[in-house]
């Protein structure tokens, strides 16, 4: 993924939204020593000069994204910051999964795809009409439920043709289970994450607070900025 040039936030952003907190040493993954600066009240503080660094490289690969028509799949389901997931990735028109992650979204997509395809194929006939045609009473209803069961798993993907190019996480410790399959199937992750998560979880990982609201309104805004400016590169 060809980068182009972009500029973070500043240290002093990132620190008024909270940035710098990171997790309690015992909690702190080993490859995240690097990116510790000291510690203020038994919790460890963040290097947000190093932070600012990475979020600059994060949005130049969203911009190059972009740029590419490429699709990046948003995800992150910690009831603290899911709204805040959903809301960035319908911002830039971008698929997200923002509640519990859908085992075989990636790995199995072939059948994720199927249940999709039903989707839009009962959610079509219902609108038509064709359902109330083709149904007894009883039927519909069976029916209503399904595209209502279907509707809650797949809300976000619903309109995922293939598999994303690249995956957008909130916290890949909580995601690890989406982080897996992207890294299987080789789709690129970036990631804002804190030190309790794996720095190798993520190709372009944004060592901050991700329990942060602030923080994650911040990064995410900046992020589809990004975004959106590539379109138009």
């Amino acid at each position: 993924m060809t980068a182009t040039s972009m500029a973070g936030v500043g240290v002093d952003r990132l620190m008024g939204a909270g940035a710098e907190y990171a997790q309690v040493r015992r909690r702190r993954h080993p490859s995240m020593k690097q990116f510790v600066l000291g510690m203020k009240s038994r919790t460890e503080i963040i290097d947000l000069a190093k932070t600012d660094e990475q979020l600059a490289a994060a949005k130049a690969a969203m911009a190059t994204l972009a740029r590419d028509g490429k699709t990046v799949l948003f995800v992150g389901g910690k009831p603290e910051t899911a709204g805040l997931v959903k809301d960035a990735a319908k911002r830039v028109g971008q698929p997200y999964v923002a509640s519990r992650w859908l085992g075989g979204t990636i790995s199995n997509f072939v059948e994720i795809k199927k249940r999709i395809d039903r989707l839009a194929d009962l959610t079509q006939k219902r609108e038509s009409g064709e359902l109330a045609k083709l149904y007894t009473k009883l039927e519909r209803v069976m029916l209503d439920r399904e595209i209502t069961r279907l509707g809650e798993r797949l809300e976000g993907i619903a309109a995922l043709s293939k598999k994303p190019d690249a995956m957008l996480v909130v916290d890949t410790k909580y995601e690890k289970h989406a982080v897996k399959e992207a890294k299987d199937a080789g789709i690129p992750v970036i990631a804002l994450m804190n030190s309790d998560c794996d720095l190798a979880d993520a190709q372009y990982p944004i060592v901050a607070n991700d329990a942060s609201r602030a923080t994650v309104t911040l990064v995410l805004g900046e992020l589809t900025a990004a975004f959106e400016t590539g379109r138009t590169a």
